[in-house]
């Protein structure tokens, strides 16, 4: 089994979530829900190797749901700063969050 790795894997990983039957491919990060106080998700997939078909097909799921990944997406200069930027917006919001519940 190939390793995880950390949050936020590149665009283009494709994986298998636990319990899943069908592989997903990282579409995107950050997610919410379509709903009034709509959870955020770390990713949004599509099926693989269908691909995107359909916004009513889109795929919300989180880090620790992902069971084994079968190909990482591209990792180049461009990404790995774009995840530094990310993981500071994540954080920042988390921490504004918890501020404003005290």
């Amino acid at each position: 089994m190939e390793k995880i790795g950390e949050k936020y894997l590149p665009i283009g990983t494709v994986a298998m979530l636990k319990g899943g039957t069908k592989r997903v491919m990282i579409t995107g990060f950050c997610a919410i829900e379509d709903k009034e106080g709509g959870k955020m998700w770390d990713y949004s997939g599509c099926m693989y190797p269908e691909g995107f078909l359909s916004s009513k097909q889109t795929c919300l799921f989180n880090h620790e749901q992902i069971e084994k990944i079968y190909h990482f997406g591209l990792v180049d200069e461009e990404e790995e700063e774009f995840k530094a930027k990310l993981k500071e917006l994540i954080g920042n919001a988390e921490e504004a969050k918890n501020e404003n519940k005290q």
